[in-house]
């Protein structure tokens, strides 16, 4: 990796992206929304700009939201009349389930604004390479990619960052989701390699996930102690600079017990959460 950082401050927009569907996109903008207000007290704003298949919003129990990011996209209404805040302390601009085209262009200039109200901004895109995942690109100040460990998802996964990179947006780096930590599955470092994007969470696969989505609610607030909900938790902090602190019996035995190296990750993360600063290959 080069020296070359991209800089995660207050007010920043990071955009989400996935080319691939499935991959837990809309989860990981959900849960890392959640963790960032709860576990770590930051004001924060979540952005459905997925706007042909929206569901950020049926994450999250809002299923007819009366303004949406549709009605700010065709000059309606103003942002702040299409934000909702929350019940577990982040706010929401969903979109519409039966939304009319939009020029998803005009994403930045609706956003821009809101950066000296939040300290993060995090933006569910779309999965497909269009106009819409495009939008996403423009209006963020640097971009999470969401993946998971086999080939035809990494094979889009590279694609994406090709993307990013020619359209100059920084690219954070990557969430590896779904792992379930077996010998046919890609690991970080080939990751890494064919990517050339740092991985900053590998997140288990965990039914639990499926079990919160189904009550419309975040599993890492749903089932805080899980692997998965801690993986979320580490990454939150990293990017807000900050440092967590597993205190689950198991994590204080195996670190009593056993002497291990960190992995990978838990290095990228360092780095991250160290000044505020994510390392980035281009």
């Amino acid at each position: 990796m080069d020296k070359r950082c991209i800089k995660l401050t207050k007010g920043r927009i990071i955009g989400v992206i996935a080319i691939k569907g499935g991959v837990g996109k809309t989860t990981a903008v959900s849960n890392l929304g959640a963790v960032l207000a709860k576990d770590f007290g930051k004001k924060v704003l979540l952005v459905d700009a997925n706007y042909s298949a929206p569901n950020l919003g049926l994450h999250l129990g809002m299923v007819k939201p009366e303004k949406t990011l549709h009605d700010v996209m065709l000059d309606k209404v103003p942002p702040s009349q299409a934000i909702h805040p929350h019940e577990l302390g982040f706010h929401v601009l969903p979109a519409a389930l039966a939304g009319r085209k939009v020029n998803a262009f005009k994403l930045r200039d609706k956003v821009k604004g809101l950066k000296e109200l939040y300290d993060v901004i995090l933006i569910d895109s779309s999965p497909n390479l269009n106009e819409e995942m495009l939008s996403t690109m423009i209006a963020s100040d640097e971009l999470l990619v969401v993946s998971s460990p086999d080939h035809p998802t990494l094979s889009c996964t590279m694609h994406a960052v090709k993307v990013a990179k020619r359209k100059r947006t920084p690219i954070g780096g990557i969430i590896l989701n779904r792992s379930r930590n077996k010998k046919f599955e890609l690991n970080t470092k080939e990751i890494e390699d064919a990517t050339g994007v740092p991985v900053l969470a590998v997140v288990p696969e965990d039914v639990r996930v499926l079990e919160a989505l189904s009550e419309m609610k975040p599993a890492a607030i749903k089932h805080p102690k899980r692997d998965v909900s801690v993986e979320y938790k580490k990454l939150a902090a990293a990017l807000v600079g900050e440092k967590y602190v597993d205190k689950r019996l198991k994590s204080r035995i195996k670190r009593f017990v056993f002497v291990q190296e960190p992995s990978k990750y838990d290095v990228n993360r360092l780095l991250v959460s160290k000044d505020g600063k994510a390392p980035l290959k281009q």
